[in-house]
């Protein structure tokens, strides 16, 4: 019998674990005082990110996802990633986005996690500039979007 122990990551710490391997990213964590299936109906289409004007979901095919998005500076970029309940991981050439909710432990509400940033073509990183605070006001915007505010933060 082996000693090793095993965790398994809720999609909150899979988030953090993801972007730690990412240089400069950082990412922003709330607690929204809704019940998780809302919070992630609200969150699983995108378009409560700040920065994009719009996103469109080109496909999916079971866990994989490729959209197209339009930053509200004109960017376009051609996303390709997984989503599944409580997680949605997509990257681009220039753009990587982030975001996960898991239930707290009593049911009553919803952890989340974003990240998400400008890439550096060929490098595992990001440009970190005013990346936490445009992450922060994506959690405001899904907040008010569920008639709730967030609680916690980064």
């Amino acid at each position: 019998m082996s000693d090793e122990m095993t965790h398994e990551l809720d999609t909150v710490r899979r988030l953090h674990v993801m972007a730690a391997g990412v240089r400069g990213a950082r990412v922003a964590e709330h607690v929204l005082p809704a019940p998780f299936e809302e919070v992630w109906e609200a969150m699983s289409g995108l378009d409560f990110l700040p920065d994009l004007e719009r996103i469109r979901i080109l496909r999916t095919d079971g866990e994989r996802i490729e959209a197209l998005a339009r930053s509200k500076y004109g960017f376009r970029a051609h996303l390709r990633g997984y989503r599944r309940p409580g997680w949605c991981w997509l990257q681009s050439r220039f753009l990587i986005a982030g975001v996960a909710g898991a239930p707290t432990a009593d049911g009553t509400a919803t952890r989340i996690a974003l990240t998400g940033g400008v890439r550096l073509p060929a490098r595992a990183a990001v440009i970190p500039f005013g990346t936490l605070r445009e992450l922060d006001e994506a959690a405001r915007r899904l907040g008010a979007r569920l008639g709730t505010r967030p609680g916690g933060g980064s």
